[in-house]
């Protein structure tokens, strides 16, 4: 169902349908809260909320967000990906810079984001939107990177241009 809104939503948004929808759980941390990215030990859980990114290539270089949470669009440039003052686009542009310094050819993109994870409830809602964007933009560009390494280019894509 949310999949459904996602594509009539970007379909408005930009015109076209989306080329797929990606989805990543929320989790909770039974033990270890915020120690995962400082590389300590931690037992998390999938919940049953989710983000849910739909994406879609362009035929230029340039990026362009929605985000329906907030009600708010953000466009840059593929060569201009730097951290913005406005957050929440900075966990879409952070796993895009991974995947710029790690060699892998992109072009520009749309991407519609949705979810039920509530933000800032500790329920790892920014990593959840990492992973789906690694996952969906692997697959729209056919990267043809693991799963593993997907999610280690969501965890450092967060301490290195989110937050500076």
């Amino acid at each position: 169902m949310r999949e459904t809104k996602l594509v009539l939503s970007i379909r408005n948004c930009t015109g076209v349908d989306p080329a797929l929808v990606s989805k990543s759980p929320g989790r909770i941390n039974i033990i270890g809260e915020h120690t995962d990215y400082n590389e300590g030990f931690v037992l998390p859980t999938a919940i049953d909320k989710a983000v849910y990114v739909a994406l879609g290539k362009r035929n230029d270089t340039e990026i362009h967000l929605f985000a329906e949470d907030f009600n708010e669009s953000f466009q840059v440039d593929l060569k201009d990906v730097s951290p913005t003052d406005n957050g929440w686009p900075n966990y879409i542009l952070g796993v895009v810079n991974q995947l710029k310094d790690r060699g892998y050819k992109i072009s520009g993109f749309n991407l519609y984001i949705d979810g039920d994870i509530p933000v800032g409830a500790g329920l790892s809602s920014s990593a959840a939107v990492e992973c789906a964007t690694g996952f969906g933009l692997n697959e729209l560009f056919d990267l043809n990177i693991d799963r593993v390494s997907i999610a280690k280019i969501g965890q450092l894509a967060e301490p290195h241009l989110c937050r500076g």
